[in-house]
């Protein structure tokens, strides 16, 4: 007999790993296959297993309950969206920075305080999602990171790091020492984001945190792009 349940608390592949290889421990279990993007795990057992059982094998990080065939239209829906839509946060939380340093330096207009501002807000905003769930992100961000998979404990310290980075830019402090700090943080985050690109794999992205479930697309290379091209264009006015 073949169950299809709602998983909760996945997001990254290795929590689909983690998920997979503790259900399909189970002895009644015959095979169990779980589905990252849609949330769900099939599991084909030999008898039925009480939800209760299948949840004590979880951490209490992930939640199991079974599929309501009530909300299939629903999860169709979701499963259509394009990549624009469900990048929409991404979006909407770009605009308001722009506006935000827009009109912190409309008048006069000010176009070097407009990108510190700009990549101060960014850093400030980004670390904050991030920190929302600051234990399931370096899982996340370990999967496409180059750094933070050689050294796990910088997925970690990588939130305070865009804190420190944001003030710092804000406050007009130490801003040479930022912009190369920006260059070489998500100069090495856009290699991992780029060979992922290439290989098509489909991870959710980490860049605002596990809060918000958003795949790994070009614009998370574009929006990198974005703050290193500004980091490089501070820096050569900075030493003109």
């Amino acid at each position: 007999m073949k169950h299809t349940y709602t998983i909760t608390g996945m997001t990254c592949n290795g929590c689909k790993a983690s998920v997979e290889k503790k259900l399909n421990t189970l002895p009644e279990v015959k095979i169990a296959s779980v589905n990252l993007e849609k949330s769900e795990a099939i599991i084909e057992m030999s008898s039925h297993i009480p939800i209760e059982k299948l949840q004590s094998t979880l951490s209490d990080k992930y939640s199991i309950s079974e599929k309501n065939i009530f909300n299939t239209s629903s999860d169709i829906k979701t499963e259509d969206k394009s990549d624009l839509q469900q990048l929409f946060p991404l979006f909407l939380i770009f605009s308001y920075i722009i506006a935000a340093s827009i009109l912190l330096n409309n008048n006069p207009w000010n176009e070097t305080s407009f990108m510190l501002d700009f990549m101060g807000l960014f850093y400030i905003v980004f670390s904050f999602f991030k920190l929302l769930d600051l234990k399931g992100f370096p899982e996340s961000f370990k999967m496409y990171d180059p750094l933070a998979k050689v050294f796990p404990a910088y997925g970690w310290i990588y939130p305070f790091i865009e804190v420190t980075l944001g003030i710092l830019f804000l406050m007009r402090i130490e801003i040479p020492i930022a912009l190369i700090t920006t260059l070489i943080v998500l100069g090495i985050t856009t290699i991992g984001v780029t060979k992922t690109l290439l290989n098509k794999k489909s991870i959710q992205c980490a860049c605002l945190g596990t809060a918000l479930k958003l795949p790994m697309t070009k614009a998370t290379f574009i929006e990198n792009s974005i703050m290193i091209v500004m980091a490089i264009v501070m820096l050569i006015k900075t030493y003109n």
